[in-house]
This record gives C-alpha cells, structure tokens and sequence, in this order.
C-alpha cells in the first residue's frame, strides 16, 4: 500500500534499527505511588520483543505470562525501556538476583495496581541517521521545522503487518469467514493488523484530499473524488495542511473526549494549536460514525467486525524535537517524543517524504 506524504522534499538518510541506534524510552501515565501489592518493574531490554521479556521473566518467577502487567510493545530491534507490573508477594526478592545478558532492571517500585495496555503518556525515541552529507543536513533541519509546526500523519508503522507486510490479508479472510484460527491470541493480533490497514488506507486518501486542494479549487476536487456539490465548501480557506472535513470526529489532543465537529473555522484554529485533532475509524462495533462528507469518505473503508471498535488521532504532533549533526562520522542524531500508540517509523517516512 503506497502511503502518502504533504512534503514534496526528498531526503536520502540510512536508518538501521538497532539498539545502538535506535532507543526508546516509555514515558508513564501517572507516578508510581510507593506503596501496594504490585512490583512496578522498570526494564530496559535490547534485540528481543516485549513478549519474549515477559516469557522470559514468566519463566524465571515461575508465573503465568498473564499476571505480568505492560502497558505497550516495544520494538524487537531496539534498547527499550519499559515498565512492567507483578505481584510482589514472593517475586521482590527473585528480582534481585534476575541476571539476563539482554535485560537489566534499572529500578522496582510499589504500586497499587497492575499497569494494563494503554497506561503511558507516549514514548521519547533516540534514533541515529547516517550518511548525511552536506546540504542534506540543512534540508533535514528545514524538513524538522516544517515536521515541528504542522506535526505527521498517525499512520501505523509498517511493523504492525509483519515481515512480509501482508498479515492484514489474513485478518480480512477471518473477518470475510474465509479463514478459522483457533488461537484467540493469534486471531486478535491478525483482526487488529487489517483494522490498521483500513485506517491507513483512510488516512492515505484524507491526505490525498488535501493535497489535491493545495493545487485545484474545492469544485475541481470534489469532481476529482467523486463527491458531492459543495461537499467541501469553505474547507480549502484552512491554514493547516491536513483539512477538516464536515462530519469529522475530533478528539481533544493528547487525550480527552470525543465529540462531532460542528464548526470548521472554529475547530481548524483549535487543531492549528493541537488543542485537538481529527479522527479516523478502526472498525467495530460501539465507536462513532463520521457523517456528512466525512462520512462518505470513511464508509469506503469501513468493515462489519464483531470487536468493539475506536478511534485514533489523524494527526499527532511530535514534542521536544531535539537534533544533532555529527560532521565526522556524517551522523545525524534525533530525539522527539510521541503519543502512546504512534510508530517513530512514521515520522522518519515524513521526514524523508516516502
């Protein structure tokens, strides 16, 4: 699936992940209270997946993979740090003595609860360009600004569809009843990676509309997309690159309620600042619809899947963007930080307009 891009520069970078050049570094939702019946583990694990960190410590504590809690996968070819949560009765002083050659535990503290999926703020990545040469350094820093002011799409990393980029394909066929998988586990995890590659695609068509409006008027692209008369009038007159379209839903940013957009001049100053952002569909049941024009986009990839559905930020906005250029060795080190369930991946794609 050919994913589109707003910028038309072109910048050429090697990026190998690896733990040397690619550090990821969750950021958690709340302070850990210090006291409870719960270890919160913080871990940093290198070449291995946060569920082989999990079978591993099962294995050790000698507990059911279930009962450690986590709050997201990290990235198999990376350093990642990550907390973890366990029963403390019994396993506080098992820990101590945990020796693994590719996991080290950098603290353990008292909590109340066990940490479940979705509870972190986002995560800060560290990760290293190289071959940058002469006047890409200037058109990376330029591309970086541009990246800083309007933020990226949220598209899921192209690790969510496996090696060969094709399970998607198995979760329509489940979805189709043209494949049974026993495995709830496995089942779940292929549902999810065609879930993803409807939003993609959803996304990738959102984006090809506001491109077009950057070079034709709003008539023109609705005859171009096949929409209706006045669809899109009063939509081109935005500032932000990704537009607004009647019927969006829209999210407070970075997290918040869900509500219909009732005014675009109003939410496109309010999406300008990141207050907010627009949506976009993961299919399901029990999630709200776009209408109106919005609407008319989002059927064409929207599926009848039995699991509960969501809604996911369009658009997010990398924060603390730091960056350094070491001539010597033509490297270009860069740190940002990212929303919880945003693929760093993503932003390197924007950033060398794929």
């Amino acid at each position: 699936m050919k994913l589109l891009y707003p910028l038309k520069v072109k910048n050429d970078f090697i990026f190998t992940p690896t733990s040397r050049d690619f550090i990821v570094d969750e950021i958690p939702l709340y302070e850990f209270s210090g006291s409870g019946e719960h270890l919160i583990v913080h871990i940093r694990k290198k070449d291995m997946t946060t569920w082989e960190l999990i079978s591993t410590l099962a294995k050790y504590l000698k507990i059911k993979q279930r009962d450690i809690g986590y709050a997201g996968l990290k990235d198999k070819n990376s350093m990642s740090m990550q907390y973890i949560s366990i029963l403390a009765k019994g396993n506080e002083e098992k820990l101590n003595s945990f020796n693994h050659d590719k996991i080290k535990i950098l603290n353990i503290y008292r909590h109340n609860n066990k940490i479940k999926i979705g509870h972190l703020k986002g995560n800060r990545f560290k990760i290293r360009l190289k071959k940058i040469l002469g006047v890409q350094r200037d058109k990376l820093d330029s591309t970086l600004k541009w990246i800083e002011k309007n933020g990226i799409p949220n598209y899921f990393g192209s690790q969510r569809f496996g090696t060969d980029g094709n399970n998607w394909q198995e979760g329509k066929n489940i979805i189709e009843g043209k494949r049974k998988i026993r495995d709830r586990k496995t089942k779940n995890f292929l549902i999810n990676a065609y879930q993803s590659y409807l939003f993609n695609s959803w996304l990738s068509k959102r984006i090809e509309l506001s491109l077009l409006l950057e070079s034709f008027s709003e008539k023109e692209v609705e005859t171009l997309l096949n929409l209706p008369i006045n669809s899109l009038k009063g939509v081109k007159s935005q500032s932000n690159f990704f537009k607004l379209l009647y019927g969006d839903v829209i999210m407070h940013y970075p997290f918040g309620r869900v509500f219909r957009l009732e005014s675009i001049e109003r939410e496109a100053e309010r999406f300008k600042r990141f207050d907010i952002s627009p949506t976009g569909l993961l299919s399901g049941k029990r999630v709200i619809m776009a209408d109106n024009t919005a609407g008319l986009i989002e059927q064409k990839y929207n599926r009848d899947i039995a699991q509960n559905g969501l809604r996911r930020y369009a658009w997010v906005k990398p924060l603390d963007i730091k960056s350094r250029y070491i001539e010597e060795k033509a490297h270009y080190e860069l740190e940002f930080s990212l929303p919880k369930g945003s693929y760093a991946t993503t932003l390197l794609d924007t950033l060398r307009g794929d």
